[in-house]
């Protein structure tokens, strides 16, 4: 636990965290948290109607990267981070399903800081369900994830520290 608050630290420190604003329902709207983009040679990701460029690897997320490239077996180009400053940050219900993702992307995520719920919503069924994902925790998302289910990180009063998730992705060109 005291290694992945220390990586929260560094993590906080060293990334280029920016407060980016989507087209929702077609208004323009400050997305409610930070975030960085990095990976393989100014990789893009675009999704409502934000494109991010990559920045390059920082020696931290590549040596992150790796580490869950072995726990996954699954080689990755890109990652997006997201910071969570407090409750009222939060990231809504989606499914990661933009075309440069591809069929059945794995998405692994790895958090840093404080706990905060991870709810999965199944899109046919209405089926919720709920991970706790404290300080260190590596959530695995494959298969047809992304094509049955949608997730968020929701609203709280009960966060008491920050939260960083690195969600590490296979851009296909």
């Amino acid at each position: 636990m005291a290694r992945s608050l220390q990586l929260y630290d560094e993590l906080a420190r060293q990334l280029a965290w920016s407060r980016d604003t989507i087209v929702l329902y077609g208004k323009p709207v400050q997305i409610p948290r930070l975030q960085a983009w990095y990976g393989d040679n100014g990789l893009d990701y675009t999704y409502s109607g934000l494109t991010l460029t990559a920045r390059p690897w920082l020696p931290l997320l590549a040596e992150l990267k790796h580490m869950v490239e072995v726990k996954s077996g699954v080689r990755f180009n890109a990652v997006l981070a997201n910071l969570y400053r407090d409750g009222n940050d939060t990231v809504g219900w989606h499914s990661d399903d933009e075309p440069e993702l591809g069929e059945n992307p794995v998405i692994v995520s790895l958090s840093f800081g404080g706990e905060r719920n991870f709810n999965f919503k199944h899109k046919m069924s209405g089926e919720k369900l709920t991970i706790p994902l404290k300080s260190g925790s590596l959530l695995i998302m494959a298969g047809e994830t992304q094509r049955c289910w949608q997730h968020c990180v929701p609203r709280t009063k009960k966060a008491k520290l920050p939260r960083i998730s690195l969600t590490f992705r296979q851009i296909k060109s």
